[in-house]
């Protein structure tokens, strides 16, 4: 009798004991692990590419090198738009000649001849208007008839005619282009300038440089390729503007303020803590597939996405993870 109590006790403690085992089980099962954001580091990426068609002739870098603002990175050979430059520079030149004519006038022997020839029409108009008068005296005597009279007189009116001609050619010639003609030259030169200067612009884009500081990450065609204009020759990396972007949803929201800062774990770089301040918050939410929607009764969660950079530079590179815990940062906030 004593030996079945006995094990009756024991049977009892054993199933007390399991029942402890499984809810203790339960409990560490069914506890919540922290929540955490990963976010992921992004930076500017800059596509370059020219605004003339050619072929590539040389690549001065390669993918992996650093290179600052103002570096030539490739280098273009376009011969049509050099042979272009060629015509439109000749061009130029003809208008600005056309220009200085225009403005020096009529040349000096030019000028010279006109004057002569208003003199001798001068010398003529003086002898017709002798040889009239001395007629009409003759025919107011009767000495002549009224025909010849009526000849000298045609003459004498001929010869005003032509000498007044002259002179006017010989004060065009003092004058020389009309101010309209001046101006329309000086129209043209500037047209023409405006046309190289439009031809030179593309040249410039035969050697393509560099944006700003930064790392080249792919080069797109290869040397010897043709590309057209507009076409992306490699891409630029610009490491400066590192920075982490996280989604974060909309009841953590308030633990990233814009302006605030918070903290989060490199993996890459193996760093711990690191200060991070926000300054960029989406205004636009989108929804959270990483909770059920009206769940437990519960509204529709959003996510927006926060892009914060670094409080000190630590050479953070695009696609490395940021661990981010809220409720660590909680702690920091009220810190």
């Amino acid at each position: 009798m004593k030996l079945n109590q006995r094990s009756l006790s024991w049977a009892f403690a054993l199933v007390v004991l399991a029942i402890a085992l499984f809810t203790a089980i339960g409990m560490i099962l069914l506890h919540r692990p922290p929540d955490v954001l990963q976010g992921q580091v992004e930076a500017t990426e800059i596509r370059i590419s020219g605004k003339l068609p050619g072929r590539v002739d040389t690549f001065l870098v390669r993918e992996g090198d650093w290179v600052h603002r103002g570096d030539t990175l490739v280098i273009i050979n376009s011969p049509e738009i050099k042979a272009k430059f060629r015509q439109l520079d000749a061009l130029e030149q003809v208008a600005i000649e056309q220009h200085k004519k225009a403005e020096a006038g009529t040349r000096a022997p030019l000028i010279a001849a006109a004057l002569q020839g208003w003199k001798v029409t001068q010398s003529t108009r003086t002898l017709a208007q002798t040889t009239y008068r001395r007629i009409d005296a003759l025919y107011r005597d009767s000495v002549v008839s009224a025909q010849r009279r009526d000849e000298a007189a045609a003459l004498y009116q001929s010869a005003t005619a032509v000498e007044g001609a002259a002179h006017e050619q010989y004060r065009l010639a003092l004058l020389g282009a009309q101010q309209e003609d001046r101006a329309s030259a000086l129209s043209m030169v500037h047209a023409a300038q405006s046309t190289v200067d439009e031809v030179a612009s593309l040249l410039l884009d035969t050697h393509l440089t560099a944006p700003a500081d930064g790392q080249i990450a792919t080069l797109f065609p290869r040397r010897g390729e043709l590309v057209a204009p507009g076409t992306p020759l490699l891409s630029l990396v610009v490491m400066s503007d590192a920075h982490v972007v996280l989604n974060v949803r909309e009841d953590a929201l308030p633990l990233f303020p814009m302006g605030g800062s918070f903290t989060g774990d490199v993996p890459a770089l193996a760093l711990q803590g690191v200060k991070f301040v926000t300054y960029y918050i989406s205004p636009l939410g989108s929804f959270a597939t990483w909770k059920s929607t009206k769940q437990s009764g519960s509204y529709d969660m959003q996510t927006f996405e926060i892009q914060a950079r670094p409080e000190k530079p630590m050479g953070l590179r695009p696609g490395m993870s940021v661990l981010v815990s809220p409720q660590r940062t909680q702690r920091h906030t009220k810190d």
